[in-house]
């Protein structure tokens, strides 16, 4: 990537980084105190993150591969460019806005574009889908450890329908290629439609192209796709781990799977209100709502929702830092 987009990327994150310092709604000095409460455990919140993150970047680099025994681009490469994506990704509204065009900027010069942006959206869809199957057990293992009332019972027979219906869809988007489809589908919509179809005509050679390499991930490579998933999706699971270790700085008295529901409905909520850098807002109700299901405390989730922001601010900052070092590989290939 030129170092002028580098560039350009790394401003809008920083820009995104004062805005939200600017207007994070608690006095520092008594924010300063709740992570000196946290202590140790707040180290464990954010050190939980670097294996995430390497899972994370594992299953891409597995997508990246796809099958062969060599790749162009390794996987400390891969790494940095997860963290730096995720980063842009909490820092800009509507998420995808930042992170994925910058991570296939990165790689098109070393693998090319079609390739690099195929890679990116398969680990795109990996990630939602893991996101989905994720919430589909926290829906079992809901009703496996609680009684539920009937408003509850529709809600979890609502996310579970909901679930079960985008698995049937990218289960068939991975076996024929979804972009065109897609696309398709978004040509239909008033306003968006004209600017859809002029783009899929103009690009319809390079947009088979990918979808070709969308379905030969999952039939040719199977491997490498279920590689792919079980990182992921471990990932998610071990997103569990943050919700513990802040929980444990208030109680005891918690399990972690008490705390895999919470971070499944959490989750759930946010991603309801993508739109919003950081979830402002949205997070927070979810934590509300996942622990008033779960009979915990209110203040407990209160306090959970304010330490995970700290440390979402942490890995935004280190992300953006990590853009402006190991770039001369890219450099020599431009």
């Amino acid at each position: 990537m030129k170092p002028l987009y580098r560039n350009i990327f790394f401003l809008l994150g920083a820009v995104a980084v004062v805005i939200m310092l600017l207007t994070f709604d608690m006095d520092y000095s008594e924010l300063w105190a709740h992570i000196r409460r946290a202590g140790w455990w707040f180290a464990a919140v954010v050190g939980v993150w670097i294996v995430i993150y390497f899972f994370n970047a594992v299953s891409w680099y597995c997508i990246i591969r796809n099958g062969e025994s060599h790749s162009p681009v390794t996987l400390s490469k891969v790494y940095k460019l997860t963290i730096s994506g995720f980063a842009l990704n909490y820092a800009t509204p509507c998420g995808l806005m930042g992170g994925e065009p910058y991570r296939i900027m990165e790689l098109s010069p070393i693998i090319g574009t079609n390739r690099a942006t195929s890679s990116v959206i398969l680990y795109v869809m990996m990630h939602i889908f893991s996101h989905i199957c994720f919430w589909l057990v926290s829906v079992v293992l809901f009703i496996v450890l609680y009684k539920a009332d009937v408003a509850m019972w529709l809600l979890l027979i609502a996310v579970a329908a909901f679930c079960l219906f985008a698995i049937y869809f990218f289960v068939k988007g991975y076996k024929h290629g979804m972009i065109i489809k897609t696309l398709r589908v978004v040509g239909r919509i008033p306003w968006l439609g004209k600017y859809a179809c002029r783009f899929s005509e103009k690009k319809q050679e390079q947009l088979m192209q990918i979808d070709q390499q969308i379905a030969e991930l999952h039939s040719k490579h199977s491997v490498s796709f279920y590689t792919s998933f079980i990182f992921e999706f471990s990932a998610r699971v071990l997103t569990a781990l943050e919700i513990y270790f802040i929980l444990r700085i208030l109680t005891s008295d918690v399990n972690f799977f008490d705390c895999v529901l919470i971070m499944a409905f959490t989750s759930l909520f946010g991603n309801i209100f993508f739109f919003s850098p950081m979830q402002l807002g949205a997070r927070e109700g979810g934590f509300a709502l996942s622990v008033s299901a779960l009979s915990i405390s209110g203040a407990y989730g209160v306090y959970t929702s304010l330490i995970t922001r700290v440390r979402e601010m942490i890995w935004i900052i280190i992300g953006l830092a990590l853009m402006k070092v190991g770039n001369k590989i890219a450099k020599t290939k431009e």
